[in-house]
């Protein structure tokens, strides 16, 4: 090498100019040996809606010429049934259920070293752009999205790289979601997707099958159709997208990731623990280049191996080079490594705006089996957002004149304990084999399985949110959940297991933890009493109103609830109509939630009235209360 001290100024500019050519030229050539990544997600889809999942009603030939040179996954499943809850998963790779992140948006804070897995991508040289949701559900959102991307924006993309330099892009498209399905005027649908569809490109309302939970009525038609509709214009995107990528030459360097956040955006679907909450249309397409790290083949094949949304972040730190996090659970399951496929996955959905719930469920693909642990509510439980639409409105005016079949009736009923489908024969899940002596064997190894993984995760939503809020003042829940001395979790579950379970056995056992030394097992035991029925529970009327004045006030407020809805009991109400006006946002929504659910409600008008009324009203507590006013035949705007 030649010395330095030999070299003439404009000798050693030559040289220095020489050795930036040369770093830029092996940059480029570094950047082509490692794949760029786009992803392009859409929101509030379920395969069944789409073409190459089998619909020959749907119109996607964009994603289904991804699929027909691509891989198709079966068995890919959104980890929550709500956008923001899932998208924690996503942006993360942990669940919802170890960070805590499964109420929409609770924004509680997730620890330090987790982080956005973008971040991972850039330490490997990435370019990475996010266009442009995000909702990731956690505290300190912006300061956690300024780490994760380069740029995070309506504008972001690859263009922005350096030269040479690999990029992982995301593109959002939102033309699928609920608001345009369903709760979005009628008029702002037409003006907003319809008219944006040539004639040829539309769906008519005569052009698709109705799933059969749906009363297939002209006017039901008019409104599913908006599915079909915004699913056609989101196709269309996609392929605007796809050609802007072949318009930059890209195409063949670039791996594309197709997928949806999570279930149809319609009743029965987004916010429901089943499979069609859960399973989302998802195609990965490998240029030529990069075909060697699918370990499917390409060409059209199909996958039935399980993944789920913790499985992304993982899966794209190894693809990108990187080192994957001791704290990401996740499988990789592309490149040149890949996991062993799983043979079972856990699933979860919790609250969703101002409709609480629980449930967990697992899945093998061919069966899916969940768990209500609030089954006192329906399957179409009241959330204002779904509430709006005038899906929902025909919905409930279908049911209230009896035009529904059985089926569509058990859409407003209380939940069974337990559902197992089989979503291999039954797609639309109008089948619960719970109770077939032929599937015993397959109910009991999913029942076990699901209590093994509750517990091995520590599942810390099963505390109540008031709780979570509680912690979140000093500590992550996520961190919290392993300290066993404060989080007790075989204990707490044990109680938790009972809840949903009906019959006097449950009731007998629940009546034994009312006055336990651990307050969520307290919480837990009188939960699971909200689901008996009077007559079971009459026997603990007593134990019940002793727990009104409980000091925990998750407690306090479910015991009057309970004994509100089967005693009609005055004391009870007193104090569930002062825990509607609570200051605490989580006891004021868990009491009007109550108050949903229960027959006597006229005693509650005028409350729930001044809490609506509240200056600064928190967004679900308000949300509850338009259900309630609903419900008994008032409109917000009156007063």
């Amino acid at each position: 090498m030649m010395n330095n001290k030999f070299m003439t100024p404009g000798t050693q500019g030559i040289l220095n100019c020489l050795l930036i050519l040369l770093f830029l030229s092996c940059g480029d050539v570094l950047g082509q040996n490692r794949p760029n990544i786009l992803w392009v997600t859409i929101e509030d889809t379920s395969p069944q809606f789409i073409g190459c999942y089998g619909n020959k009603d749907a119109r996607t030939p964009e994603i289904d010429k991804l699929a027909l040179k691509g891989v198709r996954f079966e068995n890919a499943f959104s980890t929550g049934t709500v956008c923001s809850s899932s998208r924690s998963t996503i942006i993360t790779g942990v669940h919802t259920f170890e960070m805590g992140t499964g109420h929409q948006r609770s924004a509680y804070p997730i620890p330090d070293f987790i982080k956005g897995f973008p971040y991972f991508l850039k330490q490997q040289g990435y370019y990475v752009s996010n266009n442009s949701k995000t909702d990731y559900n956690i505290a300190n959102a912006d300061e956690f999205t300024n780490e994760a991307w380069h740029e995070s924006s309506s504008k972001a993309g690859w263009w922005k790289r350096q030269p040479g330099q690999p990029f992982f892009s995301v593109f959002n498209i939102a033309d699928s979601h609920q608001s345009r399905t369903m709760t979005n005027s009628y008029e702002w649908y037409q003006k907003n997707v319809l008219e944006r569809l040539s004639p040829e490109q539309r769906i008519a309302e005569d052009e698709f099958k109705m799933p059969p939970f749906y009363n297939d009525t002209p006017e039901m038609r008019k409104h599913f159709a908006r599915v079909y509709n915004s699913i056609k214009l989101t196709d269309v995107r996609i392929g605007e997208i796809l050609r802007w990528l072949e318009q930059d030459n890209l195409r063949d360097s670039t791996i594309i990731f197709f997928y949806a956040d999570h279930g149809e955006g319609i009743p029965r679907c987004k916010a429901n623990g089943i499979n069609l909450g859960y399973r989302v249309p998802f195609v990965v397409w490998f240029p030529e280049m990069y075909k060697h790290l699918s370990p499917w083949g390409t060409g059209g094949v199909v996958t039935d191996e399980l993944i789920d949304f913790k499985d992304l972040a993982p899966t794209l730190i190894h693809l990108t080079g990187g080192i994957v996090p001791e704290y990401m659970k996740g499988r990789v399951f592309i490149g040149d490594k890949v996991a062993d496929p799983a043979k079972y996955i856990e699933l979860s959905t919790d609250r969703v705006d101002n409709g609480i719930d629980l449930v967990r469920s697992i899945t093998d693909g061919r069966f899916i089996y969940s768990r209500n642990y609030m089954p006192f509510m329906p399957q179409f439980r009241y959330i204002n957002y779904f509430e709006i639409g005038d899906i929902s409105v025909q919905m409930r005016k279908d049911y209230g004149k009896g035009y529904l079949n059985a089926m569509q009736k058990s859409i407003f009923s209380e939940r069974p304990t337990e559902y197992l489908y089989d979503i291999e024969n039954d797609i639309w899940e109008t089948r619960n084999l719970v109770d077939d002596p032929e599937y015993r064997k397959i109910l009991l190894a999913m029942r076990k399985q699901l209590e093994k993984r509750i517990l091995g995760s520590r599942d810390v939503l099963f505390l109540p949110e008031y709780e979570m809020a509680s912690i979140s003042k000093n500590e992550t829940p996520y961190e919290y959940r392993m300290d066993n001395k404060r989080f007790s979790v075989k204990k707490i579950y044990k109680a938790a297991s009972l809840s949903g379970s009906r019959g006097d056995e449950a009731a007998r056992r629940q009546q034994k933890l009312l006055k336990n030394s651990n307050k969520i097992v307290r919480y837990w035991a009188i939960t699971g009493m909200r689901s008996q029925s009077a007559k079971c529970i009459k026997a603990y009327k007593d134990d019940i109103l002793g727990l009104i004045d409980d000091e925990y006030p998750p407690v306090a407020v479910t015991a009057a609830a309970v004994a509100s809805h089967n005693f009609d009991h005055a004391d009870a109400k007193i104090k569930l109509a002062e825990s509607c006006k609570s200051k605490n946002k989580d006891i004021a929504l868990m009491a009007v939630n109550f108050l949903l659910y229960q027959d006597n409600k006229d005693d509650f008008i005028e409350v729930v009235k001044s809490v609506y009324k509240v200056p600064n009203q928190d967004n679900s507590v308000k949300s509850a209360c338009k259900d309630f006013l609903s419900i008994v035949g008032l409109k917000t705007s009156e007063y």
